[in-house]
């Protein structure tokens, strides 16, 4: 088993949206077999209020004894008070609290903290590094960064900030969303903005929330809204009094996931940090207001899409962003507009990201097991996916009735083997291996759709040669077809050694098969 350490900080300062797409990642992390921790530092009262709900183990830092007054130092990161301590005590801490027994991973969600924080720790610890990041605003010295904000060349974005050439994990794609999002229902488009929608965050920087109601109002909108909040709000009592003043308004605290409350409503306003993934994954069409250096990025790059609509509620000079009133008008009568919104927004995230991040640290712990009928419904779905059908040499959906009688007769079939991949308890592929003859087998597979460009495949294919091995007893040649155009499949077997291509390869499996794939 694979043990996890998540170094993460929530505070006034910092909000709690690092904490929660941290605790977004651990759910994953747990499901695919990893043990978890938390290491935090208790700043101010928001990351136990946070984590307080939760049972998740925790190491605790020690609290601030006094305010840290780092300067203005050119030499530290612009976020570096974030921390309330210097790098060098935070390390020194973050590392006695693991020398015990130090992880695998560490993951590090924290912008107080540049390359000299990861040398420290990961040389402390001996472990693997991976770092959480938007801003490319400091050095990075990490063996994977994680950015899922969108960006047209995360390379450059990046040029000049890397230590060393890491594993990149970029884009929506890996947007830590809670588990809740990847089955939610989602929005359910009306032609008419019959409510809003209001969330800026759990700590509210600066009492946005009331301002923004403020502003729905002034700008003429007279219909029901909801505006959801957490107890850490320092500013919830103004936030209480606004929302009595405000008839047809609604406050919500403290709710789990947002899922239900992002589909009910027909505009959502939000500010650009990770709640904009969420609403997004749940496709309804929004406005985003820029709150923080890092979302000032992203806000007008989904805006230029056609996936938000940015907006801002002051003038200020120099800032093309239209002002909140304007858009909201031009939304609320925007029927088309809000339609194409919602639909790119839902195509952008689905709701996996987590998953893959888990499943991309832990591909190394794939296992295979032997099929079994209940699968049926599983290995069906992931068969008659569109991008599993277009690689395969019968292109056609298989209704699922035909699909349960192949199955059946090829586990009652001697001299073939199908075998269920999993990493964790979580399914990510299926192995065939038929018998061509008594020292040959070929071989086919497949992973779930979503999960492509993990890892998987290879993975897949090298625990098959070895749970085949078991089964021959022997050396034996492995056959596998790769259907023309299929660029990933031929990058996956001549990975792992396999010779011929571009549309046929072997291979001699001896005694001791290869472990893992190789990286040319």
């Amino acid at each position: 088993m694979q043990y996890v350490v998540i170094r993460v900080d929530a505070s006034t300062a910092i909000g709690t949206g690092h904490l929660k797409r941290c605790l977004s990642l651990a759910e994953a992390l747990k499901t695919a077999g990893a043990q978890v921790q938390f290491v935090v530092r208790a700043i101010d009262a928001v990351a136990p209020q946070v984590l307080h709900a939760t049972d998740w183990p925790v190491r605790w830092l020690p609290v601030p004894t006094s305010p840290c007054d780092l300067g203005a130092s050119p030499d530290l990161p612009p976020c570096a008070g974030w921390a309330g301590v210097s790098w060098e005590q935070d390390a020194r801490e973050t590392a006695a609290a693991l020398g015990e027994h130090p992880p695998d991973w560490l993951i590090l969600d924290h912008y107080a903290f540049d390359a000299r924080w990861h040398r420290s720790v990961r040389n402390a610890l001996g472990c693997k590094l991976l770092v959480i990041d938007d801003t490319a605003d400091r050095a990075i010295d990490a063996d994977v960064v994680l950015d899922h904000n969108w960006h047209a060349n995360h390379r450059q974005k990046y040029q000049g900030r890397l230590q060393r050439e890491p594993r990149w994990l970029v884009g929506p794609r890996y947007a830590l969303l809670s588990p809740a999002y990847r089955d939610a229902p989602r929005y359910v488009f009306h032609a008419e903005v019959r409510s809003i929608g209001i969330f800026m965050g759990g700590t509210d920087l600066g009492g946005i929330s009331a301002k923004v109601l403020s502003a729905c109002r002034q700008g003429g909108f007279t219909g029901e809204i909801e505006v959801v909040s957490t107890s850490a709000n320092p500013h919830l009592n103004e936030l209480r009094a606004a929302c009595a003043d405000s008839p047809g308004t609604q406050l919500t605290l403290d709710q789990p996931d947002l899922t239900s409350f992002f589909a009910r409503h027909d505009l959502q306003i939000g500010a650009g940090g990770g709640a904009t993934w969420e609403r997004c994954c749940i496709g309804v069409p929004s406005m985003g207001l820029v709150l923080s250096a890092n979302q000032s990025v992203v806000v007008p790059l989904l805006d230029r899409a056609g996936i938000l609509r940015a907006a801002r509620l002051n003038s200020t000079a120099g800032d093309d962003t239209p002002l909140f009133p304007w858009v909201l008008r031009e939304l609320i009568q925007g029927t088309k507009t809000r339609r194409q919104m919602a639909d790119r927004a839902a195509a952008l995230v689905d709701g996996r990201g987590a998953q893959r991040v888990a499943l991309s640290l832990l591909n190394d712990t794939l296992q295979l097991r032997p099929v079994r009928m209940e699968d049926a419904t599983l290995l069906h779905a992931w068969r008659n996916h569109p991008s599993v059908r277009a690689v395969s040499g019968n292109p056609d959906a298989i209704t699922f009735e035909d699909h349960h009688r192949w199955l059946q007769h090829a586990l009652n079939t001697d001299g073939r083997w199908l075998f269920i991949a999993q990493v964790g308890a979580l399914p990510v592929g299926s192995i065939r291996f038929d018998q061509l003859s008594s020292q040959e087998v070929d071989v086919s597979l497949y992973l779930d759709p979503d999960l492509s460009g993990l890892g998987l495949g290879a993975r897949m294919l090298l625990a098959g040669e070895l749970a085949m091995h078991r089964n021959l007893g022997a050396d034996f040649r492995v056959a596998a077809s790769v259907m023309p155009g299929n660029a990933a499949s031929q990058r996956m077997f001549e990975s792992c050694r396999y010779h011929g291509g571009p549309l046929s390869y072997q291979k001699l499996v001896a005694t001791q098969p290869t472990v893992n794939p190789s990286r040319p």
